[in-house]
C-alpha cells in the first residue's frame, strides 16, 4: 500500500531556535534549521465499501502539535501512538479536541496507543479528559488503548519496536517498510530483527557530543550501517547541528530530516 510520511517536527525538547540562544543555528535563515518538537504523520488512502478515505496516524503530540497540524492540513486523525511520556511528546494531546469531535461524528473516539506507564501519566496530567468524573463539556473524545506488539489501524499494522531512552524502555514503531525511532540511547539486540528490510529508517541523533539519554550522530550512523535501510533520516536534532553543514558531512544514504519533509512510503 502506498502512503506518505511527514515530519511534523524534528527538534529536541527545547526546540530550535532555543529560547535565549544566539548561536549560528538558532539565528540561521535556513528554514530547515527551524525545528519544532518531534512528531511524524503517516497517511494513506483506505478503499472500503463506502469509497476511498484518507487515513492519518500521528506518532506523538508534543506542545507544537496545533501548529504542526495546521501546517500539514490535518483534518482528521484515526489514531495516535505515543513513544513515551516526556513533555515534548505528549503535551499537545489537548489539541486533538476539534479533530476528536469529527471522529465522534464518524464513529467513535480517537484511540491513543500507549504503554501502561505512559497511559498512567496521560491520565494524571489530563485528568479533566480521562477521569470518570470529568464534566468538561468540550474535552477531547479520546480513549486509551493498550500498546501491543502489533497494532492494526485501518489496514496498516504498527509494530512496536522496544528501544532505550536512558533508563527508560520506550517504543519505536515499524509500519510497512519504514521505522521511526526517536529519543534513542540504545537499541536492544532483539529489536534489530524487527528492523530488517527497511526502505526508510528514522533515527534520533541529538548532536556530536555524548548525552546520557540520546544518541549522538556517530551512534546513529553505526546503527544505520547495521540496519542497512535504503535511506536513513536523522531527527530529534539539537541546535548544535546546522542542517546544510551536517548533511555535507554525512555518508551517502543518510541525511538530516527537516520539518515538513514528506516521503512516499510503502505501508
Amino acid at each position: 500500500m502506498d502512503g506518505r510520511l511527514t515530519f511534523l517536527g524534528t527538534g529536541t525538547s527545547m526546540g530550535v531556535p532555543t529560547l535565549g540562544c544566539q548561536c549560528a543555528v538558532c539565528t540561521s535563515d535556513d528554514p530547515r534549521d527551524r525545528r519544532l518538537r518531534p512528531s511524524v504523520l503517516v497517511r494513506w488512502n483506505d478503499t472500503g465499501e463506502d469509497g476511498s478515505r484518507e487515513r492519518a496516524v500521528v506518532i506523538d503530540t508534543g506542545p507544537d502539535f496545533r501548529e504542526q497540524a495546521l501546517r500539514a492540513g490535518l483534518k482528521r486523525v484515526d489514531a495516535v501512538f505515543y513513544t513515551h511520556s516526556h513533555a515534548d511528546h505528549i503535551l499537545g494531546l489537548d489539541d486533538l479536541r476539534p479533530l476528536s469531535f469529527t471522529a465522534i461524528r464518524e464513529g467513535g473516539p480517537i484511540p491513543l496507543y500507549a504503554s501502561n506507564a505512559t497511559a498512567a501519566i496521560l491520565e494524571r496530567i489530563f485528568d479533566y479528559t480521562f477521569s470518570p468524573q470529568a464534566t468538561y463539556p468540550t474535552r477531547a473524545r479520546v480513549r486509551l488503548q493498550v500498546l501491543c506488539e502489533r497494532n492494526p489501524v485501518c489496514g496498516v499494522e504498527f509494530l512496536r519496536v522496544p528501544v532505550r531512552h536512558g533508563d527508560m524502555e520506550i517504543a519505536g514503531f515499524r509500519f510497512g517498510n519504514n521505522a521511526y525511532l526517536t529519543d534513542v540511547s540504545a537499541i536492544p539486540e532483539e529489536s534489530f530483527a524487527l528492523l530488517e528490510g527497511l526502505d526508510h529508517l528514522v533515527l534520533s541523533a541529538l548532536r556530536y557530543k555524548p548525552h546520557p539519554s540520546h544518541a549522538t550522530v556517530e551512534q546513529a550512523l553505526g546503527w544505520a550501517r547495521r540496519i542497512g535501510a535504503k535511506q536513513t533520516w536523522l531527527t530529534h536534532i539539537a541546535h548544535e547541528l546546522s542542517h546544510a553543514e551536517t548533511n555535507r558531512a554525512l555518508p551517502s544514504g543518510v541525511a538530516l530530516a527537516y520539518d515538513g519533509l514528506t516521503l512516499a512510503v510503502t505501508l
